[in-house]
Order: C-alpha cells, then structure tokens, then sequence
C-alpha cells in the first residue's frame, strides 16, 4: 500500500503524505517518495507540486520512532542514507514545491517543508527541530538545508535549543514563508503553488537550480562520512532509553512525537 496519495488539478499534483502514525517517516514512506519525485520530475504535465497531508491535524510528527528503533545498525544506516537522498531529491526537484503544513511538522517533519520551495503554516501549527532533545545531532545534509533556509541569527534556538514555533513566530525564524487561516487554508496554498506554476517553467527550474545547486552539492559532500557520529549518538544508551521511553509512552499511533 502506497504511503502516498497523488491527485492532479489542472497541472497541478497534490502529493499527500497518508500512512498511519500520523506520517510518520518510516522506510515505505522513504522508498514511495524516491520512487515519486523523478517521476513528477519527468513529467510534463506537471507544473508544481503541493506538498500536503491527509491527516486533518497533522503534517508529519517526523520519524516513525516506534519502527525504526527495532532496527539494527546497518539498516539503520541504509534508512538514513535513502532518507538524506530523499531530501535532495525533493529539494532539488526541478518544479516548484509549496508545502501545505496544516498540522505540526516535527524533526523529520520539519526537514520535508525545509524541501520546499514555499512554506505556508496553518495558524496554531508548530514547526520546529527537536532532535537534540531526543539525543541525536542532526544529519549533516539536514544540517545544510537549515543553514540554507533559516537566518543565521536564529540558527541556535531552532537547532540547538530544539524550540517549536507557531504563527508569526516561526515566520520570524524563517520556518515558514505565510501563516493562513484554518478556513480555506489549501485552496490558499495551491493559489500560491499557481502563483509559481504561472512562470515560464525553463526559466524558473534553472534558477531554482542556480540556487539551490551548491547546496545539493554540500548536502551530499560529507553525509556518508559523518553518518558513523550519527549512529554512535542513536545507539548510545542514552538515546536508547529516551527513544524506548517515547515509544512507550505513545498510547495513539497520531501521538509519535519525533
């Protein structure tokens, strides 16, 4: 069963995140969005992509705790390699990206807005990093894309003080692009996803590319290479035991935190 739900409007594709857990990122997920994104890359019917969910509350809580803390350290590692590819993939897809954030989005969560080229947030929705809290670092091309996306002077308390924000807040720290209302939010967001379709569909995916190039490149530079420190931190005792402690305390599969 795909995690996904794909629906087209007039030249637009809708790419719902649907799967239990509230979307959160588990391998299936990974697997059908890098089996996606070349396809609607290739696609010339397809002149935007609104990223959304069809959970009525949330975007995505980030990765699926509850599954891959059973995994051992060599498929843990495959998943984060195809998780990093995944956000390159959509990052550097060569069509503009509105993410629909009409829920929390959370660690992983987060990062799949960051992808995006526009980021619109329902009002009382938070967004945010928390992977500090958990007790990992954040993965060096999420890393990237952050110093991307957010202004240097917020980069602490978003990354390191692990903070979520909502409304206006996390507009200030660069989180999200707009803030609409819950009524009529994602005919909202598909006017603004039209607002980018509306340009000449060259011109717009090279400079997306000149852009957004060198980051893809830095993205990829070193994620292989710093992936070992990632996983000494996941599987340190520590972590574990706060990791088991979430995965307990989870008594609704909507409630993943992470």
């Amino acid at each position: 069963m795909s995690t996904l739900r794909l629906e087209r409007r007039d030249g637009l594709l809708l790419v719902r995140l649907d799967k239990p857990r509230g979307n959160a990122i588990d391998e299936a997920l990974i697997d059908d969005l890098l089996r996606a994104v070349p396809e609607i890359d290739g696609d010339p019917g397809i002149s935007g992509v609104l990223l959304a969910s069809a959970h009525p509350k949330l975007f995505s809580p980030g990765l699926d705790l509850v599954s891959l803390v059973e995994l051992d350290r060599a498929r843990m590692e495959r998943f984060m390699l195809r998780f990093s590819e995944a956000m390159a993939s959509l990052y550097g897809l060569g069509k503009p990206v509105v993410a629909a954030v009409n829920g929390h989005a959370v660690a992983g969560g987060c990062i799949l807005a960051l992808t995006a080229d526009w980021r619109a947030l329902k009002r009382g929705a938070q967004i945010g990093l928390n992977e500090v809290k958990v007790g990992v670092p954040l993965p060096w091309s999420v890393a990237t894309l952050l110093r991307a996306s957010v202004p240097p002077q917020f980069l602490s308390r978003v990354a390191l003080l692990g903070r979520n924000f909502a409304d206006e807040e996390a507009l200030a720290v660069g989180l999200a692009d707009e803030i609409l209302d819950g009524e009529g939010f994602e005919e909202a967001c598909l006017a603004r996803l039209r607002e980018f379709a509306e340009k000449d569909a060259t011109a717009l995916s090279r400079t997306k590319g000149y852009l957004r190039g060198r980051v893809l490149a830095e993205m990829k530079a070193r994620e292989s290479e710093l992936l070992g420190e990632w996983l000494e931190s996941w599987f340190s005792e520590g972590t574990r035991a706060r990791i088991r402690k979430i995965v307990d305390g989870i008594s609704r599969p909507s409630l993943s935190p992470t």
